[in-house]
């Protein structure tokens, strides 16, 4: 539980710098994910954790009705108003661990940027497996850890550093086992490196100079192993202009 308030604390408070980020606007995913779902006029989606609402804009246009939530009421608020023009879409309150829907009853379920945030990601799929209905599609997009131990715990580091309710990115190999276990089946994925500018990164979660020099301080320092995995870019001062971390998409059917 005081994981979930702590994520209810950030977001409540930047509810505006997550509709604004480049990192959760944009990105080559949002047109992909139309794609690969195969959108239809008669379909209804969910849309989890919807943050800024940037996967319920994209694809609420091609589907029936999309149902978009998150735990945090300010900022789903702030997103509905962001949203105002679309008409079928609906706003509810909801953790992902414990989804207030009946069974069997979505074509599609959408995450995108978020289960890190999650304290029981065992618990989040067994709830998008047990919503969906049979042959629906689960759409998962995530930040993700390496499967080399220092890297993981590097990444794990920053962004808790960095963000208070980040909870872990977790491995691919780890999101595969439970949603194996959920008897998902998986149709697609891809793997690639994403950029963040580190100043508008660091400052959509933090305020305090003092912790964003911590930050600062521990990307400087970091290994030239890291700096070079997580292709870290320097400007002629030296100082930490933007970074890549990793992230996963994946298809799966129920």
């Amino acid at each position: 539980m005081e994981e979930k308030n702590k994520v209810k604390e950030v977001f409540s408070k930047n509810k505006e710098a997550y509709v604004t980020s480049s990192t959760h606007a944009g990105g080559t995913d949002l047109e992909l994910l139309k794609e690969w779902l195969e959108l239809k006029p008669n379909m209804v989606a969910l849309d989890i954790a919807t943050g800024g609402g940037h996967v319920t804009k994209t694809i609420s246009p091609y589907v029936k009705t999309v149902i978009s939530t998150d735990i945090t009421k300010e900022m789903l608020e702030n997103t509905a108003d962001y949203l105002s023009d679309l008409t079928n879409t609906h706003y509810v309150i909801a953790d992902a661990e414990n989804l207030p829907f009946i069974d069997n009853y979505f074509d599609i379920v959408t995450c995108r940027i978020a289960a890190h945030h999650f304290p029981d990601a065992g618990r989040f799929i067994d709830e998008v497996q047990r919503v969906l209905k049979p042959s629906g599609k689960f759409l998962f997009i995530d930040n993700i850890a390496a499967e080399n131990k220092h890297y993981d715990e590097f990444v794990n580091a920053l962004e808790k550093m960095r963000d208070d309710s980040h909870v872990r990115s977790r491995k691919i190999s780890e999101w595969k086992t439970l949603l194996e276990k959920n008897k998902l089946k998986l149709l697609k994925e891809t793997e690639r490196k994403k950029p963040l500018p580190y100043a508008e990164w660091v400052h959509r979660t933090l305020d305090s100079i003092d912790d964003i020099k911590k930050v600062s301080h521990y990307l400087n320092n970091a290994p030239e192993t890291i700096q070079k995995y997580y292709q870290f870019k320097f400007d002629a001062q030296g100082d930490i202009q933007s970074f890549a971390i990793d992230e996963w998409m994946a298809l799966y059917e129920k």
